[in-house]
């Protein structure tokens, strides 16, 4: 049980920062498919890929002030920051976590859009489908979002930069 929120605080430890709840979710689940061994279970929802498992995790990690969660008010929301704290540090230095070098992928997503990571988040779930056929269903699933050919093609050009990262 600790070794997933171990890995989860491993994960914050390097990301320094996730800002937006959505983003979170969406980084966590393109790590898990490049195979970063997160064992949250995930199903498609409104905003793409969600796991339940995760934010209940997230919850206890706050809750054991291993996690810090600052809620900003925006115009017409709410947006929510994540960061490691000095607890949540000390609990991950006394585990063993066997996780392989991830930062680089943390960089990768943490300069993407939550929007784009949602897209690429719907491509990877879709992956057992055909170009065509994600393309059609992200439009399907996603309508309201009006993601464009070149948004398309840069998130599958992203999920091949991903595959080939995790394959070395």
């Amino acid at each position: 049980m600790l070794d997933n929120h171990a890995k989860l605080l491993y994960f914050f430890s390097k990301a320094k920062q996730v800002t937006g709840r959505k983003k979170l979710q969406k980084m966590i689940y393109i790590l898990q498919q490049s195979h970063v061994p997160f064992e949250e279970k995930y199903q498609f929802h409104f905003y793409g890929p969600y796991s339940e498992e995760l934010t209940l995790r997230v919850e206890e990690l706050c809750n054991l002030h291993f996690l810090n969660e600052e809620k900003e008010e925006k115009s017409n929301y709410h947006q929510y920051h994540y960061s490691i704290t000095e607890h949540g540090q000390t609990f991950l230095n006394q585990f063993e976590v066997n996780m392989p070098n991830i930062e680089d992928g943390i960089n990768l997503l943490q300069d993407c859009s939550a929007r784009f990571l949602e897209l690429v988040s719907t491509v990877l779930y879709f992956s057992y489908l055909s170009r065509e056929e994600i393309i059609d269903k992200v439009h399907t699933v996603k309508p309201k979002l009006k993601y464009t050919d070149e948004e398309m093609d840069e998130a599958f050009r992203f999920v091949d930069v991903l595959r080939n990262k995790s394959s070395h």
